[in-house]
């Protein structure tokens, strides 16, 4: 038990200087990136599934101009027209039955009110999602954070990479094992949640690289691990 406090103190206190230095690096990321509103935010958490988000938005500014960029516009649209309109983003058959399946869901269980299904409590709000065809965990818990504005922590690959590399990686290699490292020691709050995640994402696409990481450049570089042993 002693060895177990002793791991979750260093997690803990990894983890808040982790986030300390990467705002001092880079400052808020002003994230979701592109959104004009909570739907917005649903559409690209599905798109954004395996691929850059460059791709993202030009499947959304797309959709944006053929008018269907909202909750009845993509509930009322042909699938075939939609995976047309969203082909940049990849797999795009898929995405658009994923999309027509979200608004689909928010039809059929909350007459097509989306503010309605997201003010419900989060933890509600987030076992819904997941019983709707497409949405991941993670794709989740951007809707939650994101469209919902409520503390659930999202976990991406460069989060799990980040804390792999830190030396701090749960007992298991699960979503919500690393998920709950992040809740169980970061205070509840919106905001930081926010800034957190969008803060892991750019130092995960610019410097924390899967390959060839830039270890010299990282603003972790004295904390972490394999920065360490590579600047060292």
């Amino acid at each position: 038990m002693l060895v177990h406090c002793m791991r979750d103190d260093k997690a803990k206190t990894l983890l808040q200087d982790v986030y300390n230095r990467l705002i001092a690096a880079y400052g808020p990321q002003h994230w979701w990136p592109g959104a004009n509103n909570p739907f917005d935010v649903c559409v690209g958490a599905i798109l954004t599934q395996s691929t850059a988000w460059t791709n993202v938005e030009k499947a959304m500014t797309k959709l944006r101009n053929a008018g269907g960029l909202s909750l009845i516009g993509i509930y009322e649209m042909p699938e075939k027209e939609l995976s047309e309109l969203v082909h940049s983003s990849g797999y795009f058959n898929v995405k658009a039955r994923k999309l027509k399946a979200l608004t689909q869901h928010v039809f059929d269980h909350h007459g097509g009110d989306l503010p309605a299904m997201l003010g419900q409590p989060w933890a509600d709000l987030r076992a819904e999602l997941l019983l709707v065809y497409g949405i991941g965990e993670e794709t989740a818990d951007d809707i939650v954070l994101y469209a919902a504005c409520a503390p659930s922590f999202v976990v991406d690959t460069y989060t799990k990479r980040i804390v792999d590399r830190i030396g701090i990686p749960p007992a298991q290699n699960r979503y919500e094992s690393y998920r709950a490292l992040f809740m169980d020691t970061i205070p509840s709050d919106v905001s930081i949640y926010n800034e957190y995640h969008a803060l892991l994402v750019k130092l995960g696409k610019d410097v924390c690289k899967k390959s060839s990481p830039l270890c010299r450049e990282c603003p972790l570089s004295e904390i972490c691990m394999t920065g360490s042993s590579e600047v060292g």
